[in-house]
């Protein structure tokens, strides 16, 4: 079987703050009737595997290829306890989310079993004009001023709350307590880490029991990172060339997260040599490749796995064209961290990103011979 692009059939989460949003924003076709809170795009975990959709591999879950292709699929990643490195969703919260933590490296050692780390980065879809989201403790707040906003029941006085607008990118380390607020939609990128431990949800009653939600405070306190310094404030850093401009939005020790916008009609070779995500924004793009019969279509709201050991692969604009690109960082790439105060450590200085260069192919035109 020839390795090319993976597309996997969409999982759905129906969630008690979901939406439909999903379905106008991104052509999802979703389940009649029910609030859709995640669509799962790309997942390799014990009781959720993706599906490849189309192509040689049609019906293969990601799992299945991780072991079948091996390094053709994951390069020099290395994999996440046995499975893929990432797991890439979208979500919309027609209802603010809980307050949450995921845990850390020392807490996730401790309890074992399918308790993993989980670092994330939320990239802004849509927002409406009250849209925000919580991303840590201010300053000062320590467990006890915690424990007592929970128990007079105002929380949200204790945490930073942000507001968002389309086209921001948020990290979120383990550790970090935080929500997403109500009317945003959002592309998330984390590990692939289902464990999450709700510490407030908002005296929300769950309609099919008739009762609150669980709540696992022991263990959200446990994980929230209390001396950790605040997350600054991202800021993109751009580099552009003729027809293509890359964006660096998040660089930390689990995965990188750029932003590339390509000129409508130009033609690339897709220049990397480990496996990509790319996440379609906006516009329309085709991927050939060598042992491809034609090339691969992808819209907006498609996510594209692209192995490592795809051979010969092109990408075309067929029109002006923005996704995000997902990878997974090397030596190389973390040798920068290695600069940076823990502060910094998701806002590298910018690099020159694979897909930028001063010999640019002028556009495609179909009147060129």
């Amino acid at each position: 079987m020839s390795v090319g692009p993976l597309l996997f059939e969409p999982i759905f989460k129906p969630k008690i703050w979901g939406g439909r949003q999903l379905e106008q924003r991104l052509g999802r076709k979703l389940p009649p009737g029910e609030p859709i809170g995640e669509s799962w795009e790309v997942a390799d975990l014990e009781d959720d595997q993706s599906v490849v959709r189309a192509g040689p591999a049609k019906g293969k879950t990601l799992g299945a290829l991780v072991k079948e292709w091996g390094k053709d699929l994951i390069g020099h990643a290395e994999l996440f306890e046995g499975r893929f490195p990432l797991l890439i969703k979208f979500l919309d919260a027609h209802e603010t989310l809980s307050v949450q933590v995921h845990p850390d490296e020392n807490t996730a050692r401790k309890l074992g079993g399918r308790v993993r780390v989980k670092n994330e980065a939320w990239y802004i879809l849509h927002a409406e004009g009250s849209g925000c989201i919580y991303r840590g403790l201010k300053p000062g707040v320590d467990a006890t001023r915690l424990q007592t906003a929970l128990a007079e029941d105002h929380v949200e006085s204790v945490l930073q709350r942000i507001n968002v607008r389309k086209g921001e990118c948020y990290y979120l380390p383990s550790g970090t307590l935080h929500a997403l607020g109500a009317g945003v939609v959002v592309a998330e990128v984390q590990t692939p880490s289902d464990i999450t431990y709700r510490i407030y949800d908002w005296n929300r009653i769950d309609e099919q029991t008739g009762k609150p939600r669980d709540l696992h405070i022991e263990q959200a306190m446990e994980c929230i990172a209390f001396d950790a310094p605040l997350i600054p404030q991202d800021r993109p850093h751009h580099v552009a060339g003729m027809w293509t401009t890359v964006t660096r939005l998040v660089l930390c020790e689990s995965f990188m997260i750029e932003r590339i916008r390509m000129v409508g009609g130009v033609e690339r070779e897709i220049p990397h040599s480990e496996f990509v995500i790319w996440i379609m924004l906006e516009g329309q793009a085709a991927i050939s490749y060598k042992g491809a019969s034609q090339p691969l279509e992808i819209l907006v709201g498609d996510t594209v796995l692209l192995p490592a050991g795809i051979q010969e692969s092109r990408v075309h604009a067929i029109e002006d064209a923005t996704w995000l690109e997902v990878s997974i960082p090397l030596s190389s790439d973390l040798a920068e961290l290695e600069k940076l105060t823990g502060e910094r450590a998701s806002q590298p200085p910018a690099g020159g990103g694979g897909f930028v260069s001063l010999n640019v192919p002028k556009p495609h035109s179909n009147n060129e011979a």
